[in-house]
């Protein structure tokens, strides 16, 4: 079996001890994304510009996999708040319009405060 892991660079993942993605056996799974902006080590404040933010890292990584957001068969949403949840529907709804993935959206506490959704997806190769 052979496994490659995508890092973003983040310090988190290099702290926490974790990779973005990993894809294995012709699965891509990706850790839970909050909406920073990598470039900047920023989080925006609105939860539509974190879940945008979240989604564009997500599909960065399926792409450095060989995939893509229309390969996603699992997503997961955490958010501290779920009355944030339906701002994030119509970003969520066309990320996902082709891959229509079986979903789940929970409430959790996040790791900081200032974070108001995090993603989790899994995706199949298309080629396997």
């Amino acid at each position: 079996m052979t496994r490659q892991h995508i890092t973003t660079g983040s310090p988190f993942e290099r702290d926490i001890g974790y990779s973005r993605a990993v894809v294995s056996d012709g699965w891509v799974f990706v850790s839970g994304t909050t909406g920073y902006d990598y470039a900047t080590m920023s989080m925006p404040d609105s939860v539509v510009d974190q879940c945008r933010n979240a989604l564009a890292t997500i599909a960065k990584a399926l792409a450095e996999a060989g995939a893509s957001l229309d390969d996603v068969v699992r997503v997961r949403y955490i958010l501290p708040d779920p009355a944030d949840w339906p701002e994030c529907w119509p970003i969520t709804a066309e990320a996902f319009r082709r891959a229509l993935p079986a979903a789940t959206m929970l409430s959790a506490a996040l790791q900081n405060p200032e974070m108001k959704i995090e993603i989790e997806a899994t995706a199949r190769l298309p080629h396997t």
